[in-house]
């Protein structure tokens, strides 16, 4: 079984961006992103609604580094502070050493190659610093993009679980894509 410790945090740098540890003062952002029922259409998660839920999402994801149970970055291009994004590991399982990576950017920086950038770094992370076996993410169906990037990297599908989630009274499908540790190229 795998031993979890994300303290100190690491940022987490690749030629164009940076990535950080969240912090209050992306509540704007956060807000943005998770509350935008366009970014949101794919998750199946309450949308934030004001500053105070998107404060709260900020909260719980220091508190998983913390507890040493997620990580999560918060992306930013070089030379500014401001979030586009947040990357992380969710759903680690220390005993199968295998982590799940969510990600999700503000639209006006989708299509630029930055989540496919940040995924990588993402994974060596994963890999090198939390020696997993084996990284999955969990997509719907329907986000293509999404699905885009995961098979630019490498990602080799699974599984498509039918209506395997229920959320606001509607079955949604599962996607599961997956990279091994051996099949990654650093």
């Amino acid at each position: 079984m795998l031993t979890i410790n994300f303290h100190p945090f690491q940022n987490l740098e690749t030629e164009r961006l940076m990535l950080r540890r969240l912090h209050d003062n992306d509540v704007n952002e956060v807000l943005e992103l998770r509350g935008n029922p366009e970014t949101m259409k794919f998750i199946p998660r309450p949308l934030a609604k004001n500053t105070d839920d998107a404060l709260e999402h900020i909260k719980m994801i220091n508190d998983k580094i913390d507890e040493n149970v997620g990580i999560n970055w918060a992306v930013t291009i070089k030379g500014s502070d401001k979030m586009i994004g947040l990357l992380g590991h969710y759903r680690i399982q220390p005993e199968n050493h295998r982590a799940e990576i969510g990600y999700m950017i503000l639209p006006q920086y989708q299509g630029k190659g930055y989540v496919t950038e940040a995924i990588k770094a993402v994974m060596e992370y994963g890999f090198n610093q939390m020696n997993l076996h084996s990284i999955e993410a969990v997509i719907d169906p329907e986000n293509y993009a999404s699905e885009k990037v995961l098979q630019k990297i490498g990602f080799v599908k699974e599984a498509h679980i039918l209506e395997n989630e229920l959320y606001d009274g509607k079955f949604w499908d599962t996607v599961i894509y997956s990279m091994l540790k051996r099949n990654y190229k650093f």
